[in-house]
């Protein structure tokens, strides 16, 4: 094989004169995907109670939209570099305004379920679209830089935005206005995306593969699913296990078929580029350990200090602002003039050691001195690697596999909050229930053992939570080893063509 240019332009001769207003539309589509794995989450109780939902089911207001979207974005990036990411990108808005509308208009369970699936699969369309069209838009290091770090700003701290404005809709509203809320942000972005978003046109003459897609996207469903249920069965039960049998088996088959497919979901040069593999996986372990936070957090705030829906979004407030600032102001400016991995380890390192600041939780903790400086650390650790692994993921990949690389990303971060949910919600439960059993010893005291209980089982939780991102920490400090892109320049769109 051999580095070669592809035949078309890796940009416009000129800079688009309205990218940064294209970013804006393109931040508020993100940022709407990303809203949405949180925002019901605090709506959840009421709209259980007004649709009539049994616990048993009510999981699945939440795993529709996970399964679709993680089990459907290699499909739907593959789609954005054969039809072009500007019409995708507005399909997706479209449908992803229609079925909010559905569910807010939800009458049923079912119903409500049906139009979570339909979300999902239309974000598996938006989301990889709105990286590449960004990845393609920008590719000056420093211009680069700043719109990532505005990126990654929203993807680590959209989750906890959404909750708090879950809490604001729910308190003051009505949980229905939980998914009513992204039709006019939707619409809005329709019509700045026509008119301010430039793309070349797709590759209308290439075919799609069909036994990849049924193969990759089945593997991936199956493993999404798998993370999804072995929360509440456990993780020996039939299903979970035949769930993950099948992923392997799935997942294998779709490698071996993509070496020789004509035209593949996913070329595996794309995935054995050391540097691109190390920002997978590193940002599929840094996000196992986010999603173990936010569960643990946004219940030690509601069931043992008792906070209200918006106080507990507004606790994670100074999260979000570390988030934006170690993206914006940091990250976005030492990037092009440092090494990726100088950021993501230190990254990294620093959520790690919030992360153990945690593992000291009492019932009685105070917010100020015991909690908000391990927010600050969580968020500027964050903040330190989102934008990083971005910008470095899909720079120097072909424009005709754009779409492809940015779809392989968000199923890393969707593959990493699965199992970090299922995972270390386990060990939590456990050692709660572990912990309530050894020391209940009358019944008047169950209450307060109860309690006790949770937040032991919390923090034992975020001990694993804080080696699997010391571990991405690891990962991005051997794997990742792109050098700094020379400020000032345009990133080379070189890749190696496959063998033929």
């Amino acid at each position: 094989m051999s580095a070669t240019r592809t035949g078309e332009p890796a940009t416009p001769t000129d800079p688009d004169p309205h990218r940064w207003w294209g970013l804006v539309v393109i931040a508020l589509a993100q940022m709407m995907v990303v809203l949405d794995s949180t925002i019901v989450n605090i709506a959840l109780p009421s709209a259980q109670r007004d649709l009539g939902m049994s616990d048993g089911s009510r999981q699945w207001v939440i795993t529709a939209y996970t399964l679709a979207f993680g089990g459907l974005l290699l499909l739907g990036g593959r789609i954005a570099d054969l039809a072009g990411r500007k019409r995708t990108f507005v399909i997706g808005l479209a449908g992803f305004a229609a079925a909010s509308a559905l569910g807010g208009a939800a009458t049923t369970p079912g119903m409500l379920f049906g139009a979570r699936a339909l979300q999902g699969v239309f974000a598996a369309v938006l989301a990889p679209s709105a990286m590449s069209l960004l990845s393609t838009t920008f590719t000056v290091p420093g211009e680069r830089a700043k719109a990532f770090g505005i990126y990654g700003a929203l993807a680590a701290g959209g989750s906890a935005t959404g909750l708090i404005v879950g809490g604001v809709l729910t308190e003051y509203l009505d949980w229905r206005w939980c998914l009513y809320v992204n039709v006019p942000v939707a619409v809005a972005a329709v019509f700045g995306a026509l008119a301010l978003l430039r793309d070349r046109p797709g590759h209308g003459g290439a075919h799609l593969d069909i036994p990849g897609v049924l193969l990759g996207c089945g593997g991936l469903t199956a493993l999404v699913y798998g993370f999804a249920e072995a929360e509440p069965r456990g993780w020996t039960d039939p299903l979970v296990l035949a769930l993950f049998a099948a992923a392997v088996l799935l997942l294998a088959a779709f490698v071996a078929w993509q070496k020789r497919a004509p035209g593949p979901l996913l070329p595996l040069h794309v995935v054995s580029d050391r540097t691109r593999a190390g920002c997978f996986l590193a940002i599929m372990l840094a996000v196992v350990g986010m999603f173990g936070l936010y569960l643990f957090m946004t219940y030690y705030f509601q069931v043992v200090l008792g906070y209200s829906p918006v106080r507990t979004g507004l606790a994670f407030l100074p999260m979000t602002a570390a988030i934006v600032t170690g993206s914006t102001q940091i990250s976005a400016r030492l990037l092009p003039h440092l090494p990726p991995r100088l950021l993501m380890v230190p990254g990294m390192l620093l959520a790690c050691g919030g992360m153990l600041l945690l593992t000291r939780l009492t019932v009685h903790s105070a917010y100020a001195t015991e909690i908000l400086p391990a927010l600050l650390l969580m968020g500027f650790g964050m903040g330190l690697t989102y934008m990083p692994v971005f910008s470095t993921a899909t720079a120097g990949i072909a424009p005709r596999d754009s779409g492809v690389v940015s779809a392989t990303v968000n199923t890393s971060q969707q593959v990493g909050g699965s199992i970090g949910t299922a995972l270390l919600n386990t060990v939590a439960t456990t050692s709660s229930a572990s912990y309530v059993t050894a020391h209940l010893a009358a019944p008047a005291e169950r209450g307060g053992i109860v309690r006790e209980g949770i937040v032991h089982g919390y923090t034992v939780a975020l001990w694993p939570a804080a080696g699997i991102t010391l571990l991405a920490g690891l990962v991005a400090g051997l794997m990742v080893t792109a050098k700094a892109p020379k400020h000032g320049a345009r990133a080379e769109t070189l890749v190696p063509e496959p063998a033929t």
